[in-house]
């Protein structure tokens, strides 16, 4: 026997967790299936709305050919950037109102985790590679370190952490034109651990203030180690390994033992903002009555015909040890991800959709695929489902594939988010209209 709901969501990162919000919120019964942990755990926990601009060149309408060419940027206002998108880009087609409702149900998610939500703009978040990068929305560990702060900055990096080299992205940002004087130092981390320590374990050490030696606490020597190099600086910045769940007590302490504000740099992952915000948007969904599955993917599906004639999916099938477990719907979200993440395949000839075989516009000749560069205008960039106005994925005639079908986040293409900046916020807009829509049709 089937296990049923009223829409169920195929994929948990960011966009599948958006559709089922929004789907619940819609009133709906709603199941989420997830193949893996989040991929939000392994995110930097800033979420770009828009932050390059990239004309509409001479790219084909199905999916490829030649370059749209980056402008400049970055943008201050992500949403007076929309209109310039390509026609078949996610934001033209959900409209700018869907990204604004989206970023409105994500601040309601996460609450007073994140900052920027006052405003339209973008903020510029320093990166440990020391650039500024333009994003709508970031975690309140790192409000006070935004490129816009005057303040006088030290950058701290960590002998144990070698992906944040603090003196050289401070070079980086002081080369870039920053409005504040900064420096960096890089300092060994206080206790006894292993060369190799993975950087969780050293947020547990923070958040737990564990015993460093010499009767001092990790937080206590860490601040011995920091303050002489502090000079005149006014805010000190950490990669964001300042704990686990308890993050604003670590960054309050360290803040007060210094007597400056201390702030947290994004880091690629494991990346403990990026848990901090899938554990969060969970508990979100719990509240909201979403049930889930994780760990298992979806691996088959049956349809069924409607009265006209089309087809709808009847149920997706899970592998659990050997045993398919079927669930059941009358509606399906389909967000599982693009190229990266697996919701597309590829092989020598074709790119595909990998659950629902859905119509992945791309070129023929797979030489033209791509550009010569690693940061031209691929046309692979831009592969994925293409939707209409209400989330629904179009099969080559742009009739929908199927009758109960939408999908969201990357697994839709017509946007090269990696050069714009947008992943997330095509996740959320997208998110939001194929929640919206599976609960209005139930």
């Amino acid at each position: 026997m089937a296990i049923e709901s009223d829409v169920v969501v195929v994929g948990g990162g960011l966009a599948g967790a958006t559709a089922a919000l929004s789907a619940a919120r819609g009133g709906a019964h709603v199941h989420l299936i997830s193949a893996n942990e989040s991929t939000l755990r392994q995110a930097s926990g800033l979420i770009d709305a828009l932050g390059y601009p990239v004309a509409d060149a001479d790219r084909g309408a199905e999916g490829g050919g030649a370059g749209a060419d980056a402008a400049a940027g970055p943008l201050a206002d992500p949403f007076a950037g929309v209109d310039d998108l390509p026609a078949d880009h996610p934001y033209r087609l959900v409209g700018a109102d869907a990204l604004r409702k989206g970023l409105g149900l994500f601040d309601d998610a996460v609450g007073d985790l994140y900052r920027g939500g006052h405003t339209d703009r973008n903020a510029l978040v320093a990166t440990t590679s020391g650039r500024a990068k333009p994003t709508a929305r970031y975690p309140r560990s790192m409000a006070p370190g935004l490129v816009s702060d005057e303040r006088s900055t030290l950058l701290v990096g960590f002998e144990a952490a070698t992906d944040f080299d603090a003196p050289l992205a401070a070079e980086r940002l002081s080369a870039a034109g920053v409005p504040f004087d900064v420096d960096g130092v890089t300092v060994a981390f206080p206790g006894e651990y292993r060369a190799d320590a993975a950087v969780t374990r050293l947020a547990h050490a923070l958040e737990r203030d564990e015993d460093a030696g010499g009767d001092r606490t990790t937080r206590q020597r860490l601040a011995d180690r920091v303050r002489p190099h502090l000079d005149d600086d006014e805010r000190v910045g950490f990669p964001a390994i300042l704990g686990d769940s308890h993050v604003e007590e670590v960054r309050a302490d360290l803040s007060e033992r210094l007597g400056v504000e201390v702030f947290e740099v994004p880091t690629g992952p494991p990346s403990l903002p990026g848990i901090r915000l899938s554990d969060r948007l969970f508990e979100a969904l719990d509240d909201a009555g979403v049930s889930m599955t994780t760990g298992t993917p979806v691996v088959d599906f049956e349809t069924e015909e409607d009265g006209a004639g089309d087809d709808r999916i009847d149920r997706v099938f899970i592998d659990r040890n050997g045993a398919r477990i079927p669930y059941a719907a009358e509606q399906f979200v389909l967000a599982t991800g693009g190229l990266v993440g697996k919701g597309l395949g590829s092989d020598r000839e074709r790119a595909t959709e990998a659950v629902f075989g859905c119509h992945v516009p791309q070129p023929d000749d797979r030489m033209e695929w791509s550009e010569g560069g690693a940061f031209a205008d691929h046309a692979f960039a831009r592969f994925g489902v293409r939707i209409d106005g209400r989330g629904r994925p179009l099969d080559a005639d742009r009739a929908p594939e199927f009758g109960n079908l939408t999908a969201a986040g990357g697994v839709v293409g017509g946007a090269d988010v990696a050069r714009e900046k947008s992943a997330s916020g095509v996740s959320l807009a997208t998110g939001l209209v194929a929640g919206r829509t599976a609960a209005e049709e139930v």
